[in-house]
């Protein structure tokens, strides 16, 4: 193993970049020399790679995104993208390729592993947390402090007017940012995806809320809930009931922006430098994760066939304290 790459891939997350930094400088450390990909698998087909060393990656670890950038490749789906892709990394005799990323990033690595026999080691950025094989993703602690904040501020303008404030966060299909967020913003109710509800649930809880003498109530919604967005539900709960004074933020990309915390620093920046050691022991085909207090090294198929599962504990511990 004399020289390996690095890219990032898919959604962005912050504590990208210390990851890129922990691989660049754990690679110079061993003697390595390392290759940054500009633009993810996209770039890797059109053979955008570009050395990288100590110097290069000299005060990005408090940088939101990425300094590789990313994109999403719809060519690199099909075989014929996977064998261009292939022989770049042949081109530059690239002996390991560090894909940092989400579950979709994972399978693209593990397709040229099978197909190409291209040493891939996976790290996981995104920061929904939903990728199997670890306890926490890169960029998961960032985004559920970004949301929590902004909850704290609602909080105090709902306060103001007596108002009921929707506000919806990221999280695609799962629901840990805003149970997390949720319940560290002492939100009223969190609607997740893996817990099925409906409008009238909501207006029964709002109604519970003001009988408890609570004149200001903040909802938390995740984007990928069942019963719609956070505008929608909002529609339903005025059309349907005598909540017609509501408000809806919808925090979006804020979420994915910004300097990391210092724990997805330090996670990225063990993960980093993981990654590049096992590439060093000729692990292939595997992703860091961490459980507990170690990290360790999974199958890339763990990310989609083991995903986290959600903690309905979370909801009673919710529940319990919106009284």
């Amino acid at each position: 193993m004399k020289r390996i790459a690095v890219m990032t891939s898919g959604g962005d997350s912050p504590g990208m970049n210390a990851a890129i930094r922990a691989v660049v400088r754990t690679g110079a450390y061993h003697g390595l020399k390392v290759l940054g990909i500009d633009r993810g698998y996209h770039g890797l087909i059109e053979g955008h790679l570009k050395p990288m060393g100590p110097r290069d990656v000299s005060g990005i670890i408090n940088r939101g995104g990425t300094i590789l950038h990313t994109a999403r490749c719809a060519e690199f789906l099909e075989p014929e993208g996977r064998a261009k892709a292939a022989a770049h990394l042949k081109e530059h005799k690239v002996d390991g390729l560090i894909v940092i990323g989400g579950d979709g990033s994972y399978r693209g690595a593990q397709k040229l592993f099978e197909e190409h026999g291209v040493p891939c080691i996976g790290m996981p950025g995104t920061i929904d947390n939903d990728i199997g094989g670890t306890d926490y993703t890169i960029g998961f602690d960032t985004a559920i402090n970004i949301a929590m904040e902004a909850i704290d501020r609602l909080r105090d303008t709902a306060a103001s007017h007596d108002r009921t404030f929707f506000v919806e966060v990221m999280g695609r299909h799962s629901g840990y940012i805003s149970m997390i967020s949720g319940i560290a913003g002492g939100a009223e109710e969190i609607l997740v995806p893996e817990q099925p509800t409906d409008v009238e649930s909501v207006i029964e809880m709002l109604r519970k809320g003001r009988e408890a003498g609570k004149r200001s109530m903040i909802i938390v919604v995740a984007e990928g809930d069942d019963a719609g967005d956070a505008l929608e539900i909002s529609r339903g709960v005025a059309e349907k009931s005598e909540f017609k004074d509501t408000r809806v933020t919808v925090i979006g990309h804020l979420q994915r922006g910004g300097s990391p915390t210092a724990f997805d620093r330090v996670l990225a920046s063990r993960m980093g430098v993981r990654a590049v050691e096992a590439l060093l022991e000729r692990e292939s085909g595997k992703m860091v994760g961490v459980s507990g207090q170690h990290t360790v090294l999974r199958p890339l198929s763990e990310a989609w066939e083991c995903r986290t599962r959600f903690d309905p504990g979370l909801l009673r511990v919710a529940h319990i304290l919106s009284v």
